[in-house]
């Protein structure tokens, strides 16, 4: 699993900061979330193809956050896109997007599959063979939602040197991948322990944004591996973040410690802060393990656990 980040700013983008959106790739399978303005530019300079995005993820209705949407869908239709898009989004936010491809005379050639996000509680939105997609309710100045996304627990890795030691079929490898013991030809127990390897621990990777923190929070991102997290503002503004429904930098911490998540990425950054290396810093007086988000820059997820 890979995250790349294609904006890290709040509302007002500045000059090296894009509004927010995010790609993971997840077995090469590319996952949307958030979509503000510029993302496709941003996806263009970060060579991720538009063709393998079939799920988009909105995390709620403001403009930061989704204005990029309509550009991005009006592409997928110009480079002639037949399959479906998977949108998910605030419930009735279905009835917007229809308008406006209605108002700007815009017809595609490709369906789009609209999973209203809604509720109180966690709800598993999507259940892939690699991957499970889970919404949470956030608390901001309008209904929003976080993901959690992860990573299924993969078949064991069968010891290759074993196929032949043990005269082992190759009809019967899917079965001991998926953990048979094997039978030899004169009865002989082979324990699966004994040819096959465990596979990689799951990874796992949480978005929040935008939110105030709550109490209920950390139990909705609990253990994740890695965990983006906004952080608008600096402490010395927490009540210009409770005011807008926003996060601070020793919020985030506080989820992220609360949590036992493994890294904190803090992002969505006011543009009042040019130099976000101080936000960074105040994070880590409670939570270390904490960095921030670049636009433009891919983590693999294994190498920050």
């Amino acid at each position: 699993m890979k995250l790349t980040i294609l904006g890290s700013s709040s509302a007002l983008p500045t000059s090296d900061r894009y509004p927010s959106a995010h790609v993971l790739n997840a077995h090469e399978r590319l996952f949307l979330i958030d979509c503000g303005e510029g993302t496709q530019m941003q996806l263009r300079k970060c060579n991720l193809r538009f063709g393998k995005i079939n799920h988009i993820f909105i995390s709620h209705l403001h403009g930061d956050h989704i204005f990029g949407l309509y550009g991005l869908l009006s592409t997928f239709n110009l480079m002639g896109r037949e399959n479906p898009v998977h949108v998910y989004a605030p419930e009735g936010y279905d009835q917007m997007l229809n308008s406006h491809l209605k108002d700007f005379d815009i017809t595609l050639n490709f369906e789009i599959l609209f999973t209203p996000l809604k509720g109180k509680d966690p709800v598993r939105i999507l259940d892939e063979k690699y991957i499970t997609i889970t919404s949470f309710p956030l608390q901001h100045r309008v209904e929003a939602f976080g993901f959690v996304f992860r990573e299924k627990l993969a078949e064991r890795n069968i010891i290759k040197a074993s196929i032949e030691k043990y005269g082992i079929p190759f009809v019967r490898i899917p079965a001991i991948k998926k953990g048979e013991d094997f039978l030899t030809g004169d009865g002989q127990l082979i324990r699966n322990e004994e040819i096959t390897t465990p596979p990689a621990k799951p990874l796992s990777y949480a978005y929040c944004s935008d939110t105030m923190f709550f109490s209920r929070l950390p139990e909705f991102v609990k253990d994740v591996d890695v965990l983006y997290h906004e952080a608008t503002f600096d402490a010395d503004l927490s009540e210009l973040a409770k005011m807008t429904g926003h996060s601070t930098t020793i919020d985030a911490a506080n989820c992220a410690k609360a949590a036992n998540v493994g890294t904190l990425i803090i992002g969505h950054f006011s543009a009042r802060y040019r130099d976000i290396s101080p936000l960074v810093n105040e994070a880590k007086t409670i939570f270390p393990a904490t960095i921030a988000a670049i636009d433009g820059t891919t983590y693999d997820l294994r190498e920050l656990i």
